[in-house]
């Protein structure tokens, strides 16, 4: 593996948080060192926020590297890697900021760890911009495991914005080698659940609400959908918040998923129709992975042994950037084939050896 310092431009495509992740990810994985500039330069306030800064932290401490312009607000940060390390790691974001974010960072670096590892972490757990938990184990999990990876997860307590307070134990159990996938048909629709849940001070009649619009805008495509209404114990989630995950299971093999959350100015059944608009948006486009995997699926097929092929929908900015990390700092090379169903990404993998 390299040890000459890549310089990667934080600018380009999507222009935010995940660059800098898969880059820091990879720089492990590949133990390349790099130099990330322009961090965050396509947002409105750019360099690390502290949801940033917390997750190269974490990985920092899961390999033991040097860090150097660590601290918020930077644009520019060096990062060299060493060996990944299992053991018990903790990170702490004080405001919602994304868990499941943190994770993303960290969970393919746990993979190829000496042992197993535990991770604590804590933030938001269902949030805007990013994947909520919900999402993360119910449907992003069942796709890791087609590579040949999981996760065990244990919920601790929820996290909501603006107040964040989440937190979760994610346990990861090293590989061997992740093997690549082949996923082209979508198939027949043969199961559609979901959650829909509000909190604090919220009325449980709003989560039903969220579930009957949900279920009636999938009913065109699915007549047998069950999604389960509730209130969070308050134990669990102190702060007031609603949502729903849904999530489609198919006689090939693949899983989708659709999500939203409540907002002030906007009625329940709205954002219900949201979620099942974002679910049925791949099953009509064929895919066999949704926009929100799409990209967090990259970096398994170019770590993977032989070579992924994985029919999706319309290629988000996400994917095209993750691409293009995975390429700067790798000799993985990506192709997108179109025929007359849509587009195909496929590569040959490293087979990435722990």
């Amino acid at each position: 593996m390299s040890r000459q310092l890549v310089e990667i431009d934080g600018s380009q495509l999507e222009g935010g948080g995940q660059i800098l992740r898969i880059a820091i990810t990879l720089s492990v994985l590949t133990q390349t060192p790099i130099r990330v500039v322009k961090i965050r330069a396509g947002r409105s306030k750019p360099g690390l926020m502290e949801q940033h800064l917390k997750g190269v932290e974490l990985v920092r401490n899961i390999c033991n590297a040097k860090l150097r312009g660590g601290e918020i607000g930077s644009t520019e940060i060096e990062f060299w890697p060493n060996k990944i390390k299992g053991g018990n790691y903790h990170a702490a974001i004080r405001t919602a900021g994304s868990i499941s974010l943190l994770l993303q960072v960290a969970l393919p670096c746990t993979l190829y760890a000496d042992s197993e590892t535990a991770l604590t972490l804590e933030g938001g757990t269902n949030a805007e911009m990013a994947p909520q938990i919900d999402y993360t184990t119910e449907v992003f999990r069942p796709i890791l495991e087609k590579f040949g990876a999981t996760f065990d997860f244990d919920l601790i307590r929820r996290g909501y914005f603006p107040k964040g307070g989440g937190k979760v134990i994610i346990n990861v159990k090293p590989v061997q080698q992740l093997e690549a996938v082949q996923m082209l048909e979508l198939g027949r629709i043969t199961a559609m659940y979901g959650w829909s849940f509000v909190a604090g001070t919220l009325p449980v009649h709003l989560a039903h609400a969220m579930a009957n619009a949900a279920s009636n805008k999938l009913s065109n495509v699915y007549r047998n959908t069950k999604i389960e209404s509730y209130k969070e114990d308050p134990a669990m989630a102190p702060n007031s918040c609603s949502g729903i995950v849904l999530v489609a299971e198919t006689d090939k093999g693949c899983i989708l998923g659709g999500s939203a959350l409540g907002k002030k100015n906007e009625r329940s059944e709205q954002t219900g129709i949201k979620a099942a608009e974002d679910l049925l948006k791949a099953v009509d486009e064929g895919a066999c992975v949704d926009e929100h995997s799409q990209d967090q699926i990259i970096i398994l097929m170019a770590l993977a042994h032989g070579c992924s092929k994985v029919r999706v929908g319309k290629i988000t900015l996400h994917t095209e950037t993750a691409m293009y990390v995975v390429e700067k700092l790798t000799n993985v090379k990506f192709e997108i084939i179109q025929d007359e169903r849509g587009s195909i990404i496929q590569c040959n993998g490293l087979g990435l050896r722990s």
